[in-house]
This record gives structure tokens, sequence and C-alpha cells, in this order.
């Protein structure tokens, strides 16, 4: 387990949007050997905390939770594509993974600067083991140990032909699904396979060429389809996660969903309107504009956890270091909120202050090109179905 007893920062550059609200812990899990028993605390109920279950095709598989099992405490089994074995006593459930490695992360609310030591404490009691460990009984031979291959940068993973080197590598961890057998033969056909050495210089140039070519065609078809159907709120986050059975081949919403928001949540778990563009469809930009974002009375986001509305910058996509060191404004900030006239709440998206008066409200902005995301922990219904819209982001006079 690693635990990070902190919520995110400007400095936190590996992971794009990160989340900001609920401390993580993580979790990689090498299933080849044996399961692993994943062990949770009882969490007070008002508390919110998830365990997300990510296979190595990004592949929301199970939760365990506020949501999903409840706050009690509890013993999960995780387990690998090859095992094949009886439910141990004391085991709430088995959960399978269809690839041999899998990703577990954790979120656990925090409801204010001062509840981190809760948080800490609950964070403690998070535990893993080997299911050998758990039973008490020997362990079985260790599986090989993986040379892992040096991961690529960001630019090379959307041009260099090795991409495909590192395909190859990691497909052999992830055995055929049924659905994808025709399409792991076209791969065939041009050399990417699992665990085979994919060698780009020894390929001919027309090869060569072609491969570079259709790197970039899908990179302009995933900015077209951002343009046309995300930017325009025709599809949003709830159609880019899931699991296997719900994204059902849909391979530009999982591109979609890596790019702008790996390891995004499930829409039964959590919802992420997102604002790329002003109500007038224009790109948002700190530099000379300000906006507002206006929730009437009683139209606040509908949660059954919590929600928040963090900013990010372009074209970084990590957090923007401002002087008052805030992120996001979130629904644990509601009583140091100014409310209208009317009830209602009305947020300040800018670069400068919008006053004294509305500072609480202030969600400072770089002066430059960004973005902002909603994020509905645990969403109820009328979130997840579209009968309550979020509000737009409009350009103040």
């Amino acid at each position: 387990m690693h635990n990070t007893a902190r919520v995110y920062t400007p400095e936190d550059k590996a992971i794009q949007t990160p989340n900001s609200d609920t401390p993580y812990s993580q979790l990689g899990a090498d299933l080849r050997g044996e399961p692993m028993v994943l062990t949770v605390p009882a969490v007070e109920k008002e508390r919110y905390y998830s365990l997300q279950f990510i296979d190595m095709y990004t592949f929301n598989f199970a939760y365990v939770g506020s949501r999903a099992t409840g706050n009690e405490a509890g013993h999960f089994l995780l387990a690998g594509p090859r095992w094949q074995g009886p439910t141990p006593p004391g085991i709430k459930a088995v959960i399978r993974s269809e690839t041999d490695f899998a990703f577990i992360l954790y979120r656990t609310q925090l409801f204010n600067p001062g509840d981190i030591e809760n948080v800490k404490r609950i964070q403690a009691d998070y535990k893993v083991q080997p299911l050998s460990q758990f039973l008490g009984q020997p362990a079985p031979a260790a599986p090989p140990a993986v040379d892992f291959m040096r991961p690529l940068s960001p630019e090379q993973e959307r041009t260099s032909p090795e991409f495909f080197h590192l395909l190859s590598f990691i497909l052999q961890f992830c055995p055929t699904h049924p659905s994808e057998t025709a399409l792991r033969e076209r791969f065939a056909k041009i050399g990417i396979g699992a665990g085979k050495s994919f060698d780009a210089a020894a390929l001919t140039p027309e090869m060569q060429k072609a491969m570079t070519e259709g790197m970039a065609d899908a990179w302009r078809t995933f900015q077209e389809f951002k343009e046309a159907e995300l930017d325009s709120g025709k599809r949003t986050s709830a159609d880019g996660f899931g699991t296997r059975e719900f994204m059902n081949g849909r391979y530009l919403d999982r591109m979609s969903g890596a790019v702008l928001g790996i390891y995004g949540n499930s829409k039964e778990e959590a919802i992420y309107p997102a604002y790329f563009t002003d109500a007038s469809g224009q790109g948002l930009d700190g530099t000379g504009r300000r906006y507002t974002l206006r929730f009437g009375p009683g139209e606040l986001p509908p949660v059954n956890a919590f929600w928040s509305l963090t900013l990010y910058e372009l074209p970084s996509s990590l957090l923007y270091a401002n002087p008052l060191n805030r992120y996001l404004i979130n629904s644990s900030m509601l009583p140091d909120l100014k409310r209208d006239a009317d009830g209602g709440i009305t947020l300040y998206v800018q670069h400068g202050s919008p006053g004294q008066d509305r500072a609480a409200n202030w969600l400072p902005a770089p002066e430059g090109p960004f973005f902002a995301i909603m994020r509905l922990y645990w969403p109820k219904p009328e979130a997840i179905n579209g009968t309550w819209k979020a509000p737009p982001l409009k350009q103040a006079n």
C-alpha cells in the first residue's frame, strides 16, 4: 500500500486532472502467483470512501466502498485471470481481474484541513496481504520477476512506432478477451502480439511511414471527437469510464477517458461535468476574461456523498498554482460561501480577485487557457440520467 496523506497540489505532475478532494491510497497488485486479500476498516457512515479496481485495459472492473459495499469492515479477495480456487472463509466477495496486474485506487474523503489526522488513521487500516498469508499457509512459488520497459515520453506515445513494442510487451499480461480475438489477429499481421519483440527499425520505409501516419490519424480523430462530442456536451465522462461490458468496443470514448482524465470513475461512483468552453462556445482563458458559475436555490449538484469544482491549466491538465493555494471549491466549503440574495450561490472563476466581499467564492484561474471539472461523488439518479444539468460557465460583463 502507498498512502498519500494529503491532497494533491500543482507539484503533483504524474497524473493529469488529479482529484484534490480525497487523499489517495494506491496499490499495484501482481496477481500471477496468487490472489490478494484486501482488508478495509469500518468507516463512519458520513465519510465517503471507495476502492476503484482498474485492470491493464483501464476498465473499472469492481468497487468496494460507501456506495458499492457500505462502510462496514470486511475482507475482499482479488484474483487474477488464471486462479482457480474455493472462496476462503471470512471473505465478503471474490473480485476477478481479467489481467495479471491490477491497480487499486483508494479515495478517502477529507472534510477540511483539520480532518487530515482522521484520514491518516483510516489509511493506516487499509491492509493487503497474499492469500497464503491470510490463511496462514506456505506461499506458492513466486512468479518470475518482470523487467518492465522504460515508459515512453508523452510525445513518443503519440508519434513513435516504439509505442507498438511497448504494447506487445504489455499484452503478455492481458489474456485475449473473446470479443477482441479478431482485433488481436489484425495486430499480429503487423507484428504486434503478446510478448513479441516489435522492431520498428526493421520495417520498410513504407511501413514505418504508414504506422506513424496511422498514429497521427488517430490523434486527429480524437481531436475531432473531443470538439464535436465532448466540448459540445453531447458526451460526458459518464460515457468514458466503466466495465468492459459497458464500454463495449467504444475505443474513442476509452481513448478520451485515458487522455483527459485517466483512472476516472464509472458513472455510478462519480460523474465529471466538464467545462472546456463557456456558455457561448469559446475556449476558457483567464487573460482578460472573468467567468461566473451560478447555482440557483435548490440547484446544487445532487449527490449522496459530495461535489467539487476543480480548475486545471492547459496544456498540462494540472492544478494551477495560485496565491490562495485554492484549487477547487467543494460542498464542504458551503458554510463559508457567500449566498446570493435569493439563496443561490455564484462562483467567480477569474485571474484577479473579484473583491473582498466575493473572495470566499473565488476560484483563481491562470492568465491563459484552462478548463474545469465538476465532480459528483455517488451521484443521485437525477444527475446520472440527465434530469439535473450542470449550470453553464458564463463570461462576466
